[in-house]
């Protein structure tokens, strides 16, 4: 009787502090910056939002999400394109995102080679039919070194208000502690993985026994996956439909790398002349041009003032034009790191930068500058 008093109390008070399903997604951006995947799939991705917070973790280069809505994926997936930021400062990385329409209980060649696969809030979603295939699919087919499955934890439910039998209605089943550890440890005996049980969503003081709310199988493959274990019954064709793809704009694409050292090399270059000019113009009666572009320069100037120069790597003036040497402005770190080589440099930048006759510098004429 004081046991079901007490249950009726926390069904009362009893909230997360983030939300469950943050704190699910957080428990895979956790594992993610742990083990450093570059491939991860989110089977039953539904809205995106997992793949949306997995776009931002610097490690993934392919991230693909999979689920049997294709209404409920499209609704979304403008999320996981591009913004006008990441043209405009392109990352060092390559980053392709691809959304799928179909079930876990097909297999599909393009869910082969990921490090990483997570099912979040997905198996009691499954008929019994393909609940049965799941593993095979999972385990046995795409084979991931890193599975993350998380389901309800029916004993917490009459802790949670409203809840009768099930937490959604779509809900084929919910199982008990012992239930998914039993189902966990089967799957991972038959496909050799490792398992380990953990959770999110605290229960009261005093009724840690009840366990998580969500209650979470994190499996590691024990063996590296070889050749011969996924051709056995690799499928020949594809079965999901792909309805989106968009890949980002990455400086391992020479187009974009382009772009951002013509871009730099530019920048250093007009903050270099300008500091030539200003020292030109230093007794100039005009106190307002004398220190026109000063802020601009001050870092320009120390750099430069560094710099252990030849008379091949002085900047100078001759007349209406300026001359900066390229093996300056290779000097600057994030030119050279962009580039690598001085004649990637050279290649990069060639027809994009007016450089002198003999392409060693790059030239500016001041003539009409100031008209």
């Amino acid at each position: 009787m004081e046991k079901s008093f007490q249950e009726e109390e926390f069904a009362r008070v009893i909230t997360f502090t983030p939300p469950l399903y943050k704190q699910r997604y957080q428990f895979v951006k956790d594992l993610v910056e742990k083990y450093k995947p570059k491939k991860v799939a989110d089977l039953g991705c539904a809205d995106c939002r997992l793949l949306w917070m997995l776009k931002f973790c610097s490690c993934i280069e392919v991230l693909a999400g999979l689920d049997v809505s294709a209404s409920v994926m499209k609704e979304k997936m403008h999320t996981l394109s591009p913004l006008p930021f990441d043209y405009l400062q392109p990352s060092e990385r390559s980053l392709t995102v691809t959304l799928h329409h179909g079930s876990v209980a097909q297999k599909d060649p393009c869910m082969l080679g990921f490090d990483l696969v997570t099912c979040i809030e997905l198996i009691e979603h499954l008929e019994e039919s393909e609940l049965k295939k799941f593993p095979e699919v999972v385990f046995g087919f795409m084979a991931p070194s890193i599975v993350v499955i998380s389901t309800p934890n029916s004993e917490f439910n009459p802790l949670l208000p409203g809840v009768v039998l099930h937490r959604h209605p779509d809900h084929k089943f919910e199982w008990n502690q012992a239930q998914f550890q039993s189902w966990a440890l089967e799957a991972a005996r038959c496909y050799d993985y490792s398992v380990e049980f953990t959770g999110v969503g605290h229960p009261p003081t005093g009724m840690e026994n009840v366990g998580f709310c969500t209650q979470i199988g994190v499996f590691v493959r024990k063996y590296p996956q070889t050749s011969r274990s996924v051709q056995y019954e690799k499928p020949t064709e594809a079965v999901y439909k792909t309805v989106f793809k968009a890949v980002y704009p990455s400086l391992k694409d020479e187009k974009y790398l382009r772009n951002a050292v013509v871009s730099e090399v530019i920048f250093i270059a007009q903050n270099i002349k300008h500091h030539l000019m200003s020292k030109h113009e230093e007794y100039d009666d005009d106190p307002e041009r004398k220190s026109e572009f000063q802020p601009s320069v001050d870092y320009f100037s120390d750099y430069l003032g560094k710099l252990v120069v030849d008379k091949t790597m002085e900047p100078s003036v001759n007349g209406n034009e300026v001359y900066i040497p390229l093996a300056t402005i290779f000097s600057f770190p994030k030119v050279n790191q962009l580039c690598g080589t001085f004649e990637k440099l050279c290649k990069l930048i060639a027809g994009k930068v007016t450089l002198s006759s003999d392409g060693s510098a790059v030239v500016f004429n001041t003539e009409h500058e100031n008209e």
